[in-house]
């Protein structure tokens, strides 16, 4: 019973994971102020990127379960609309200031991600 609640809950995380993840690069895709190769918004859509990765492996291995993967994903998508919302007022670019403060919110992400998949 217990690895069918297990397999029911991974099921989940991985269509909520997929449709974050499509949600995602839609909008950076279509969004007319993206900037391919800026350097500040490269690294930040970088980051995301590798954290959406991390939380799909913790999935995928147990080490994460369907409520910690939703949250983790809710982060990223706050973080995304954040940085679009810099962007459109600065022309497709981030300001020192903003990437700094972007990379903050990544970085507290981050450990928990790490924390979560070390205890999971």
């Amino acid at each position: 019973m217990k690895t069918k609640m297990t397999s029911r809950f991974t099921l989940i995380a991985f269509t909520m994971v997929a449709a974050f993840a499509s949600a995602g690069a839609m909008a950076q895709s279509t969004s007319p102020d993206n900037v391919p190769g800026h350097p500040r918004v490269s690294e930040v859509n970088s980051r995301l990127e590798n954290q959406q990765d991390r939380v799909q492996a913790g999935v995928a291995d147990g080490q994460l379960n369907a409520k910690q993967a939703a949250r983790d994903e809710k982060q990223d998508s706050n973080i995304a609309a954040r940085e679009s919302r810099d962007e459109a007022e600065h022309g497709g670019h981030l300001t020192k200031q903003e990437q700094k403060n972007l990379n903050k919110s990544l970085n507290k992400d981050s450990q928990r991600i790490h924390k979560q998949r070390a205890a999971g």
